[in-house]
């Protein structure tokens, strides 16, 4: 399972840790990756994804899944979120 947002695309950084004697030494900066469940209103459907916590926050503040599908951009997407998205844009259209 990779480390990757599947709303956002955040993946994991490099970076180095600084002693106090300047000694740089390599390591990784992880996302913090959860796993929920987010409610779509225009499917009335749910789906499970894992997600980094500052996407949910940002999809609270947007409204909801649906909201925040609207405005993503799709290079950012996983392929599931994608499919959800392009079904909620159909669906909006019938």
């Amino acid at each position: 399972m990779s480390r990757e947002c599947e709303l956002t695309g955040t993946k994991p950084m490099v970076g180095n840790i600084v002693s106090h004697s300047q000694i740089k030494t390599k390591r990784r900066y992880l996302p913090n990756l959860v796993q929920v469940t987010l409610h779509s209103e225009a499917l009335n459907q749910d789906f499970k994804m894992r997600i980094a916590a500052k996407a949910l926050r940002s999809v609270d503040k947007l409204g909801g899944l649906d909201a925040f599908l609207a405005k993503a951009k799709e290079d950012g997407l996983s392929d599931k979120a994608l499919k959800i998205k392009r079904d909620i844009a159909k669906k909006a259209v019938a």
